[in-house]
């Protein structure tokens, strides 16, 4: 039995772990700690409380990850490049969520190299405002956004079309009004559209049936913590609700006549959606192209691919790496219970509508009056100035005049992330020409010898290619887990040296694999 005294109220917890870890930690994360069964909820005389040596114990667990990655990683990690203090919600900030993107770095770690008043201890200064950094790898545009945001210029290349749209649309200064009034537009449309579909009344009814059965089965938040104390075998019981709900879920089907593949599965937008959603979605890019101004009409499409890859049909736990389309309810790992594949869209455009619109508004207050622009092209070739100026002649003036001061970029991994096909369904819903023969260290092609070979040309050749465009005594970096030792040979065929490195942890992996991880900043300058 747990005395009174080692009981806390959720506040008291979060005053307790405050002290306890020297951070602000809110009621609300000790709320999502109870939620998801890290620590157990008493319920006494109608009140939550939760014990103090479960919060203890759960701390230490917490605080012990430097010890274990140090252990497995080496003694050589840069803790303080991990970035621990910062909360789920700084990480993604303003626009850096406005659409997912795998394989992207934090923030703060180009803040940290870019911006010299971030570490009091950083005896270097490696950027200054009004400088232009280069991201010849792009991705979705981290490096262009905080340079943005610190008052530095920046160009972006990468080979995606849907890359440079995405990259574009978080720097781009949005006519926020004209953006909100359209949303509001197509939405009303939306509704109009689904008004007399069956899918809605469906989806309200499948989920009052889980509702009743995952709140019989799966309680929050004791199943979760049983979970985590071993006391139930997930594998074994998950399967079994799963048979036991199957029957509801296909009377609910016949009943409401839902269609739940579609006809063909040529394409991707074929083979991952409903019927019913692969309609919503054709109604929504028709609306869309009915918007007037460019800028406007581009960030809706963000928007509305963001929709539809949360409206895949597969389960949560598999949305980063598809496998099997799923048209059934299923009990889903991450969240502890029985959930559902989507059969509108509709939720998902309001929320990410919304979303959207205001994270627009965040990073609005703290853009600077600088330039960015990511150019659609192979950064091993590309004329950098030249496709600028077709772009924004004032930048290009800019850059010929004063030149590019170094790179921030994550280039990619060798056979690690198919970067075109994590965006499969925008390429067939816009129409964006696929370069896939043209990624570097593609997935398709391995990590054998020959595919690393072919990596370490592709890199050398983009250094060779983007350090003509540098002013003296550039600097770059580049952020690689080089588990292959590839770069001090990238470095020295593009005539640099590496002469520093910064080994850092990579503590919060969007990945299934939770192992202890690090990744390599190296910093690179002129042999």
């Amino acid at each position: 039995m747990i005395e009174t005294d080692e009981l806390l109220t959720i506040k008291e917890a979060s005053e307790w772990a405050t002290n306890h870890v020297g951070r602000n930690v809110t009621p609300a994360n000790i709320s999502y700690l109870v939620q998801y069964g890290r620590v157990r909820k008493i319920d006494e005389n109608g009140s939550t409380f939760i014990s103090r040596n479960d919060l203890n114990d759960y701390y230490q667990s917490f605080n012990s990850r430097e010890t274990n990655f140090k252990e497995r990683l080496g003694d050589d990690l840069n803790w303080a490049l991990s970035f621990d203090q910062y909360k789920e919600a700084e990480t993604t900030k303003h626009v850096h969520r406005l659409h997912p993107y795998k394989g992207k770095f934090i923030p703060q770690l180009v803040e940290y190299f870019l911006d010299s008043h971030t570490d009091k201890f950083k005896t270097e200064t490696y950027f200054q405002p009004g400088d232009i950094v280069l991201d010849p790898f792009s991705g979705s545009g981290t490096t262009m956004v905080q340079a943005c945001e610190l008052g530095m210029n920046a160009v972006g290349i990468d080979i995606s079309a849907f890359n440079a749209l995405i990259g574009n649309c978080k720097v781009t200064k949005p006519d926020i009004f004209d953006v909100q009034v359209e949303i509001n537009r197509i939405t009303r449309a939306l509704k109009e559209f689904i008004f007399n579909s069956h899918a809605l009344e469906f989806e309200e009814a499948l989920l009052q049936e889980l509702n009743k059965f995952n709140n019989r089965y799966f309680p929050v938040p004791d199943y979760k913590y049983r979970l985590r104390q071993g006391e139930i075998d997930e594998a074994r019981y998950g399967a079994e609700k799963e048979k036991e709900f199957l029957p509801i879920y296909r009377n609910l089907v016949t009943q409401y006549n839902i269609k739940l593949r579609q006809d063909k599965a040529d394409s991707f937008l074929d083979k991952w959606y409903s019927q019913h959603v692969r309609d919503e979605i054709e109604f929504v890019f028709g609306q869309i192209r009915k918007v007037e101004h460019a800028s406007t009409k581009k960030m809706i499409c963000v928007i509305l691919s963001r929709t539809i890859r949360s409206c895949r049909a597969t389960t949560h736990a598999d949305l980063a790496t598809l496998l099997e389309p799923v048209t059934t309810t299923y009990y889903c790992a991450k969240h502890g219970k029985m959930c559902k594949p989507l059969f509108s869209i509709l939720k998902w455009w309001e929320s990410y509508s919304k979303d959207t619109v205001a994270r627009l508004v965040q990073f609005d207050r703290l853009r600077t009056r600088t330039f960015q622009y990511c150019l659609t092209g192979d950064s091993r070739t590309v004329d950098i100035f030249a496709e600028l100026e077709h772009k924004n002649a004032a930048f290009a003036e800019m850059a010929g005049k004063q030149k590019i001061k170094g790179i921030f970029s994550s280039p990619p991994y060798v056979g690690l992330i198919d970067y075109h096909e994590q965006h499969a369904y925008a390429y067939d819903l816009f129409g964006f020409e696929r370069k896939d023969e043209l990624e570097i260290g593609p997935l398709y092609r391995g990590q054998g010898k020959d595919a690393k070979q072919s990596y370490v040309q592709g890199i050398s050749d983009v250094l060779n290619n983007c350090k003509k465009y540098f002013a003296d005594d550039y600097n770059v970096f580049l952020v690689a887990n080089d588990k292959y030792n590839m770069y001090p040979t990238i470095a020295e065929n593009a005539g640099m040296k590496i002469v520093n490195q910064f080994k850092r942890p990579v503590l919060n992996r969007t990945e299934k694999d939770k192992t202890a991880y690090s990744e390599t900043i190296f910093y690179i300058k002129e042999k």
